[in-house]
């Protein structure tokens, strides 16, 4: 397959998927006898990783059919590597973009965007200790959205509202306005670290109705 005639057409958290799919592959295969349920197993992943793409072009079909072939950790990293080719990444973006996304926020620490992977991130986050606030940047229906709040450290785990994993988290809470001149305060536990919440995600479904969520009057 030719990689320069083929454009990205997978976002990070369908990559995870995928990624998580073909680790579970190379597990079976080390504790698994019964070649039947391998063999469901298999095609099983494979129905779940074309699921993702219903439109899927035919020339890409041979790359995600690989998937049953991998059998050992060193050939599902070297799929996994070469499916990364195929990963849309995060809209680069600049400080004055993030300024603009955050408009009454007064003095914001903005985080070295030189030094971010927009390769896999569903969304930007980070956390402000001078302020006491973590900051969300999500892109929907091809427009950046800025989500701004509390975030209050829990020093546990727990399930993250926004990758489902378990992990250090935190009360997000912002203001939503509910009328003319009333407010209410809606969030939820996400994530400390946006980075390893961002490889987690293997859906934006909860992530989506996070911003759903915030952004209802």
């Amino acid at each position: 397959m030719n990689k320069k005639h083929i454009q990205p057409f997978m976002r990070p958290d369908q990559f995870n998927f995928i990624r998580a799919q073909v680790r579970n592959l190379v597990d079976a295969h080390t504790t698994v006898k019964d070649e039947d349920v391998i063999k469901a197993l298999k095609f099983s992943s494979l129905e779940k990783a074309l699921t993702l793409f219903p439109s899927i072009d035919k020339e890409l079909e041979p790359l995600l059919n690989r998937m049953v072939e991998i059998e050992k950790a060193v050939e599902a990293e070297k799929y996994l590597e070469e499916l990364n080719a195929y990963v849309i990444p995060f809209r680069n973006i600049s400080e004055k973009t993030v300024q603009k996304l955050f408009p009454k926020a007064k003095k914001l620490k903005i985080p070295f965007l030189e030094e971010i992977d927009f390769k896999h991130l569903s969304y930007i986050g980070w956390y402000d200790i001078r302020s006491s606030r973590k900051y969300l940047i999500v892109e929907i229906d091809g427009k950046l959205k800025g989500l701004s709040g509390t975030f209050q450290e829990s020093n546990r785990k727990g399930i993250c509202t926004l990758c489902n994993g378990y992990e250090e988290v935190g009360l997000f809470m912002s203001k939503v306005k509910s009328g003319k001149e009333t407010y209410l305060s809606r969030g939820n536990y996400i994530c400390q670290d946006s980075q390893t919440c961002n490889q987690n995600m293997t859906t934006r479904t909860k992530l989506d109705d996070f911003v759903t969520l915030l952004n209802q009057n």
